[in-house]
C-alpha cells in the first residue's frame, strides 16, 4: 500500500522544482511594479540584443506579436513604424518580439519599411518570462521580391504589449492589445508614466 503523505510531499516537491524552472508558462504573472526579467535575443539582422545594454537608459516598449507578415501584425507595426519619432520624444525605444525565424523579421522589416528593433523568439523563452501565453508554430507564404517564401516560427505568441521603466520595472501591462491602435494606447501610457 502506497504512503498517501509521502506521494503528497514527493508530487508538491516535483511541482515546486517545475515552477522554479519555469517549466510552466502560466504560472508567471509579471504585475506592473515587478522587475522585468532579462533577455538576450537575436534581431533581424543576426545580431545579439541584451536587454541589459538597454534597460535604464529609455523607456521600453516590449511588444509580442504573433507572427511576420499577417494583417493584425502588420497594421500594429506599421503604427509602431509611423509613431516612432514620438517614442524617440517621449524617451521610448520600441522592440517587437515574435516566434518568427531571424530571416522573417529580416523581410518584414524590409517589406514594411519598419524602423525598430524585432527580435526573434523561436522557443517562447522570453515570452514564457513574462508570461505571455503560446501557441504551436507555423507558417505562412508570402510574395517578397517576386519571390514566393514560406516564413515559419517556432511558436505562436499571444498580442501582449509591456513597457519597462527606467528602473527595470513592468509599469504597464495590455494582455487584451487592439493591433491598430496599440501604439496610441502605449504613447497615452507614456505620457502618463512621464507626469
Amino acid at each position: 500500500m502506497v504512503n498517501c503523505s509521502r506521494l503528497f510531499v514527493i508530487a508538491v516537491a516535483a511541482f515546486s522544482l517545475a515552477a522554479a524552472l519555469g517549466a510552466d508558462p502560466a504560472s508567471v504573472k509579471l504585475n506592473v511594479g515587478d522587475k522585468a526579467p532579462a533577455f538576450t535575443a537575436k534581431d533581424a539582422d543576426g545580431n545579439s540584443w541584451n536587454s541589459a545594454d538597454h534597460v535604464g537608459k529609455n523607456f521600453i516598449v516590449l511588444y509580442f506579436y504573433p507572427a511576420a507578415m499577417t494583417g493584425g501584425c502588420t497594421k500594429q507595426a506599421c503604427s509602431y513604424r509611423d509613431d516612432l519619432s514620438q517614442f524617440r520624444q517621449a524617451g521610448a525605444e520600441v522592440v517587437g518580439v515574435s516566434g518568427d525565424e531571424v530571416e522573417n523579421l529580416k523581410a518584414f522589416q524590409k517589406v514594411e519599411n519598419l524602423n525598430f528593433t524585432l527580435l526573434s523568439d523561436p522557443d517562447g523563452s522570453i515570452a514564457k518570462k513574462f508570461g505571455v501565453p503560446l501557441r504551436d508554430g507555423g507558417s505562412i507564404n508570402k510574395t517578397v521580391d517576386g519571390q514566393d517564401k514560406t516564413f515559419k516560427r517556432g511558436v505562436t505568441a499571444s498580442r501582449w504589449t509591456f513597457i519597462i521603466d527606467k528602473d527595470g520595472k513592468v509599469a504597464y501591462v495590455n494582455p487584451q492589445v487592439d493591433a491598430p491602435n496599440d501604439s496610441k494606447a502605449v504613447m497615452a501610457a507614456l505620457e502618463q508614466l512621464k507626469k
